[in-house]
C-alpha cells in the first residue's frame, strides 16, 4: 500500500467512520416516520462503511497477503454498491418530479427495500462474474460505466421537469438540484478516472495489475466523505441553511459590485 493511499485511508477512517454512523442513525429515524427517500442513502452509507472497514485492514498492514486480497475484493463490492445506490438516489429524485402520481402510489418502505436488495444482489453477481471469468477488466468496466448515462438521463429529466413544476417550492427545487449535482460530481471526479483506465486496459488487452490502480484507488477512497455531503441535502434544515448562505454571499457580492459601479457613475 502506497504512502499517499495510506494517508488518505487514515483521514477517511478518522473523519468518515464516526460521521457515517451518526448519519445512518439520523436517517434511520426518518425512515421510522415513513420517509422513504433516505432508504437509498442509508444503503449508500452502509456501502461506505464496508469500504472503510477494508481501509482499516489496509492501514493495519496485515502480513497475510490473503487477508489483504479478500479485503480488496470486499472493498470493490462496496464500491459497486455505492455506484448502484447513487443511481437509485438520482432515479428517486427524478420520479418525485417527473412522475409524482406514480411515485406516490409506489412510495413505501417495502418497495425501497426490495430495490435495495436487488442492487446488492447485482453487486454480488458482478463480483462472481468478474472473478470466475477471464474478462475481469471488461466486466468491471461495463458495470462501472452503465450508471453514467443513467445519471445523465435522470439529471437532465429532473432539470427539465423542475422548470415546469409549479407545486414544488424553490427551497425543494434547490435541494433536489443540489443532490443531483453532487451525485454527478462524485461519479465524474471519483469513479470516471477508473472507468477510463479500465477502458484503456481493455482496448490494449492488458492484464489487471493492482499496483497500476493505486492512483485511481486514491480517488475512490474519498467516496465515503463525498457521500456525507449527500446526507446534508437529505436533511432539509441543513441543506436550506447551506444554500441560503451561498445565495446570501452571492447577493452580497452583487450588491457590492453595483455599489462600486454607482459610486463610479456619481464621481463621473
Amino acid at each position: 500500500m502506497g504512502h499517499a493511499s495510506h494517508m488518505i485511508s487514515c483521514i477517511v477512517i478518522w473523519i468518515g467512520f464516526p460521521l457515517t454512523l451518526l448519519a445512518i442513525y439520523a436517517l434511520y429515524s426518518l425512515v421510522r416516520h415513513d420517509h422513504v427517500a433516505p432508504v437509498y442513502v442509508i444503503n449508500l452509507l452502509i456501502a461506505d462503511l464496508i469500504q472503510m472497514c477494508c481501509m482499516v485492514i489496509w492501514v493495519a498492514d496485515h502480513r497475510s497477503s490473503m487477508v489483504f486480497y479478500f479485503s480488496t475484493l470486499i472493498y470493490y463490492i462496496g464500491v459497486m454498491a455505492s455506484v448502484g445506490f447513487m443511481v437509485c438516489v438520482a432515479l428517486e429524485r427524478y420520479l418525485v418530479i417527473a412522475c409524482p402520481l406514480w411515485y406516490r402510489f409506489r412510495r413505501n418502505i417495502k418497495f425501497s427495500v426490495q430495490v435495495s436488495i436487488m442492487v446488492w444482489v447485482l453487486c454480488f453477481i458482478e463480483f462472481l462474474v468478474a472473478r470466475l471469468t477471464n474478462v475481469f477488466v471488461i466486466v468491471r468496466f461495463i458495470f462501472l460505466l452503465l450508471p453514467f448515462p443513467l445519471l445523465i438521463i435522470f439529471s437532465a429529466g429532473t432539470f427539465k421537469a423542475l422548470s415546469a413544476a409549479i407545486s414544488v417550492t424553490p427551497k425543494e427545487k434547490r435541494r433536489i438540484l443540489g443532490t443531483l449535482v453532487l451525485v454527478l460530481l462524485k461519479y465524474t471526479l471519483l469513479f470516471l478516472p477508473l472507468v477510463i483506465w479500465l477502458l484503456e486496459m481493455s482496448c490494449r488487452c492488458l492484464p489487471y495489475i493492482a499496483d497500476d490502480s493505486r492512483l485511481y484507488l486514491s480517488f475512490l477512497q474519498f467516496s465515503p466523505l463525498a457521500d456525507l455531503v449527500l446526507y446534508v441535502f437529505m436533511r432539509k434544515g441543513a441543506a436550506d441553511k447551506l444554500l441560503a448562505s451561498l445565495c446570501c454571499c452571492r447577493m452580497t457580492g452583487e450588491e457590492e459590485v453595483s455599489q462600486i459601479d454607482a459610486e463610479e457613475v456619481c464621481s463621473v
